[in-house]
């Protein structure tokens, strides 16, 4: 069984490529909603990351919003944090993983927002990134409620440049050109890639 890694930029399209892929019948392992998952009631990082950040365990659930406050800009808090999050989301890779196995799957995709600042890249067996041109995803994340430009620009200092993963990429889906351009994409790649094994 091989991983691709799919990875992008906040706004790029990212989760809409990864549902591609799924409705494509390649399992998918989201990231974000497995940290979503450990962050809320009764789950495994809950105890921990309210020891190490007190105050953002709300109701018996991290508050997301506290702990990224906390966290932005914060090179050591977000050290701090991934030393704590990262090995429960391997753990929960691992299940992914084996269930994938068991059902016969050629490829899985891990989707993955922070592929290549995480080290991630160097375990799977080909990257996607999903990119977009840059007036586009900034119109895409603004229109988001809450964002604001220095937020953005906050997110984007902690992320690899754009124009670096689509250099270190084996695929590229843009996602400028709208919905179906981009399936046409990700079909085209899933072909190549299983011609490729």
């Amino acid at each position: 069984m091989k991983i691709i890694g799919l990875t992008g930029s906040i706004g790029m399209g990212k989760s809409t490529t990864a549902a591609m892929f799924r409705e494509a019948g390649i399992p998918v392992y989201d990231a974000d909603a497995a940290v979503h998952d450990l962050y809320d009631v009764g789950g495994a990082a809950v105890g921990p990351v309210g020891e190490a950040f007190p105050g953002v365990v709300k109701d018996g659930r991290v508050d997301r919003e506290e702990l990224r406050q906390r966290v932005l800009g914060q090179p050591d808090e977000l050290k701090r944090l991934n030393a704590i999050v990262h090995p429960l989301v391997g753990m929960h890779r691992v299940g992914f993983l084996k269930q994938a196995e068991a059902d016969g799957c050629d490829w899985v995709v891990f989707d993955v927002p922070l592929l290549f600042e995480t080290g991630g890249h160097a375990n799977v067996d080909a990257i996607v990134v999903v990119s977009a041109p840059p007036e586009m995803q900034r119109e895409r994340v603004l229109a988001r409620p809450g964002m604001t430009p220095d937020r953005l620009d906050a997110i984007l200092a902690q992320q690899t440049p754009d124009t670096e993963k689509r250099a270190r990429a084996h695929h590229v889906v843009d996602t400028g050109q709208g919905l179906e351009s981009a399936r046409a994409q990700v079909t085209d790649i899933i072909a190549a890639l299983r011609s490729a094994t």
